[in-house]
């Protein structure tokens, strides 16, 4: 077999070895080697941009024809958007410590992203993109949110290193819920001091706050669940809950806020003016990306994108 005719043949797969360091991740080299030897494998190194070695394939005499993507949310989050500017399709090796995007799509391992590549199983997915004041677009997988995370996001980075990604976790929560203040946002001319703003791509699960995962594919509307400050702290931050059976837990322990606090909306953009908390930082975060802003007060927009982007699946 020649090198033209290996497996993988075209496909640039990027390695970020800082994703999940909580978990047992094994190292996929050796996945990558038996099933797809023709792959060209790149090594994310430290403060390297990924949009620039993915740019700088591209401008070779034979550019990549897909692009691959071995690690958490966030990195598959930002080479999704540079395959969409390239027009590519994204193959996602999950290597995170929630993996979001890459159970929505089915894919829980790399063994499984594998088979799909060589399978040739591709699909197209809406997206969302949200745009801060006059910055540039950024792709969203998964939901963008505001308020109580990205405050708890925000502590949870600080404590990682010392306490590991859990134990920071459960740290955080515990700044949250002494320490929160509600946000002032504001949209077409009516204002609300709300704990959260959760924006998911596409209809999402009705008994959920936290909407973290999409649950559609196709569906480019936006989900916007507000959670209105009217209830306490700890309420509050139970509502920060992700897993079905923890949110089924909380409302079992009526943990959880009423119905009447949660304003629940599907519509096709989202446009915001988010004002800085008391004492807090401003703040908001896209598929766990943190984006802290300078200032009183900001514009947050964010529209859905129909058949944006191009998938390796296993169906």
């Amino acid at each position: 077999m020649t090198t033209d005719t290996l497996p993988g043949r075209g496909l640039l797969i990027v390695l970020n070895p800082k994703s999940g360091r909580d978990r047992s991740h094994d190292d996929p080299r050796p996945l990558i080697e038996r099933h797809v030897p023709g792959a060209t494998v790149h090594d994310l190194a430290d403060g390297e941009d990924l949009a620039r070695v993915v740019d700088a394939a591209m401008a070779c005499e034979d550019p990549p024809t897909a692009v691959a993507m071995h690690g958490g949310d966030g990195s598959v989050s930002t080479m999704a958007h540079t395959a969409r500017r390239h027009d590519i399709p994204l193959l996602v090796l999950p290597a995170g410590t929630f993996n979001h995007f890459s159970r929505a799509i089915g894919i829980e391992t790399v063994d499984d992203a594998l088979a799909a590549y060589l399978a040739g199983r591709r699909r197209r997915v809406a997206v969302a993109e949200v745009r801060a004041d006059d910055d540039e677009p950024i792709t969203v997988l998964d939901a963008v949110t505001l308020g109580l995370h990205p405050g708890f996001v925000a502590e949870r980075k600080r404590r990682v290193d010392r306490l590991g990604t859990w134990i920071g976790g459960a740290a955080a929560a515990w700044r949250e819920l002494r320490d929160a203040q509600p946000i002032r946002v504001g949209r077409g001319g009516r204002h609300a001091r709300v704990w959260s703003v959760f924006v998911s791509v596409g209809a999402n699960d009705e008994a959920r706050i936290a909407t973290l995962q999409r649950i559609t594919l196709g569906d480019d509307r936006l989900d916007v669940r507000f959670h209105h400050a009217r209830g306490s702290h700890t309420r509050a931050v139970a509502s920060l809950a992700f897993g079905r059976k923890t949110t089924a837990v909380l409302r079992f322990l009526r943990l959880l806020p009423p119905e009447s606090d949660i304003e629940r909306m599907l519509l096709d953009d989202l446009d915001l003016t988010v004002h800085r908390a008391a004492g807090g930082e401003l703040s908001f975060v896209h598929d766990g990306e943190l984006v802290q802003r300078d200032g009183d007060a900001f514009r947050l927009r964010v529209k859905g994108i129909p058949d944006a982007l191009e998938v390796y699946t296993p169906e």
